[in-house]
């Protein structure tokens, strides 16, 4: 199996499950990482060179999914527009440059370590998440948990993970803070903001930003 990796700190808790998850070398061999940024993940998957993977939300009704996702339940900090710069999307993107046009924020969109990094050293940016919070009361799904085959795998995956401790090991800590110049305290701050079962609240959120998207993008396709 090839899972797509999205190097993100938001999935750090489920990469580092799945690494004990894995166990076997064998398993380790068949059920290999491929890396990469989220906007270029989905392309992967779409085009079935990866088995499973966190695909950008506006994606996820195409495709069989769990309930696992990447779920802010107000502000995000690592999804953010920059205030007083003219507008233009990350590249990374796909979901979020989508969500900062239907909350009308024309504004250089950040989304990642990058975005975390400048949100944790500025107060001069808009956290997408909350701005969405504070119009509809809802979390906002960033991605869903998405495969192709391999369903029973894929649930069982999912009862695991719901059951592992979150809690990040001291040496992976230290490890990230230093690639990153983040502090680990920090690091744990932002994943606190973070949740990865759907609820129903969340379900309604994506049904609604789903909702939304397919308004502002008429008949426009889009592979992001």
């Amino acid at each position: 199996m090839l899972f797509g990796k999205i190097e993100y700190l938001n999935l750090l808790p489920f990469h580092v499950f799945m690494k004990r998850y894995i166990g076997s070398s064998q398993k380790k061999q068949s059920m290999e990482y491929y890396k990469d940024v989220p906007s270029k993940i989905n392309k992967k998957f779409i085009q079935r060179k990866v088995e499973a993977a966190f695909i950008s939300s506006i994606l996820s009704n195409r495709y069989k999914k769990t309930d696992l996702a990447i779920i802010a339940n107000k502000k995000v900090l690592s999804v953010i527009a920059i205030n007083n710069t003219d507008a233009k999307d990350d590249a990374e993107s796909a979901t979020s440059n989508i969500l900062a046009k239907i909350l009308g924020i024309n504004n250089q969109i950040l989304i990642g370590d990058k975005a975390l990094k400048y949100a944790l050293g500025s107060n001069d940016y808009t956290d997408l998440a909350y701005e969405w919070y504070k119009k509809y009361k809802l979390p906002f799904v960033f991605a869903t948990f998405c495969y192709h085959s391999n369903k029973q795998y894929y649930e069982k995956l999912q009862k695991n993970f719901l059951k592992h401790n979150k809690k990040i090991p001291q040496y992976i800590l230290k490890k990230k803070s230093k690639e990153l110049g983040i502090s680990a305290s920090d690091i744990n701050y932002y994943l606190s903001l973070i949740s990865y079962i759907q609820t129903h609240k969340s379900k309604k959120a994506l049904r609604k930003f789903l909702s939304k998207a397919k308004l502002k993008l008429k008949s426009n396709r889009i592979i992001t």
